[in-house]
């Protein structure tokens, strides 16, 4: 059981490295939310799987730890983008942007 808790974490540490290397070389906010997301949030289960598996005592926080990650991680990543849509930064032009209210205008 060790050994399948360790290629988890092996896994796990993995898809986070490269979760960091997609928002660094992602040109702009939209596809480095989309490679943070993505590749963190597979990354982070992993983690927490193959911590246990490695400390069974441990599992329940870890399972409140995991639930907790895949509540907030797409909520947070909908945010950003929004949030970079709204002020048109997200590196293409909008001729009317949908998500400004009447009255407000682009940066």
């Amino acid at each position: 059981m060790q050994y399948v808790g360790w290629f988890f974490i092996l896994v796990g540490a993995t898809f986070s490295f490269l979760a960091g290397l997609g928002i660094y070389r992602m040109p702009d906010v939209l596809n480095q939310s989309q490679a943070g997301t993505k590749a963190s949030t597979l990354g982070i289960l992993a983690l927490l799987v193959g911590f246990s598996l490695l400390n069974p005592q441990a599992s329940p926080k870890l399972i409140l730890m995991a639930l907790f990650f895949l509540f907030s991680s797409p909520i947070a990543s909908h945010a950003i983008c929004k949030a970079a849509l709204r002020r048109n930064k997200a590196n293409f032009i909008l001729d009317s942007n949908p998500l400004l209210k009447e009255g407000e205008v682009n940066d």
